[in-house]
């Protein structure tokens, strides 16, 4: 080992000493929550829930947001023709195209968890009837016992 790496190490030891070292778990729940003592113990909604959240969506935000991308618009298209002849109305051109775009792309996702919020409750129902069956059709050794 060469003197120089060793005068390095010594300083790296050193820098290492004066540094706090600490361990931290992830992934433990605060003081509540559904493990916490006496918590839920479940991440369970209820279907009248879901069938408030959908009829939000439903009511509140589809509506909305429909009536902010108009606004939007409606300004913007007038705009473009005050710039008409200019490089800007090309740019709000192109920003309207995107606006749109990101427009469609939320109304679709706004509709899918609408739609997935109302078939979830008739989904684990199927679930929970069919898994049922089956545990009641099985037939095992320890039947009758």
């Amino acid at each position: 080992m060469s003197v120089e790496f060793g005068r390095e190490w010594d300083r790296a030891r050193a820098g290492l000493a004066d540094q706090q070292v600490g361990t931290r778990l992830n992934g433990a729940p605060g003081p509540t929550g559904p493990f916490a003592p006496g918590g839920a113990g479940d991440f369970a909604s209820t279907p009248a829930e879901k069938k408030a959240a959908a009829g939000t969506i439903e009511t509140e935000l589809e509506p909305d947001t429909k009536k902010a991308a108009a606004h939007a618009d409606h300004d913007t298209a007038t705009a473009q023709k005050g710039f008409e002849g200019w490089e800007t109305a090309h740019g709000l051109k192109t920003v309207t195209d995107t606006w749109h775009q990101q427009v469609k792309t939320l109304m679709g996702r706004l509709s899918g968890e609408k739609y997935a919020l109302r078939g979830t409750s008739s989904l684990f129902t199927r679930n929970d009837t069919g898994l049922g069956d089956q545990f009641l059709a099985s037939q095992s050794k320890l039947n009758g016992l």
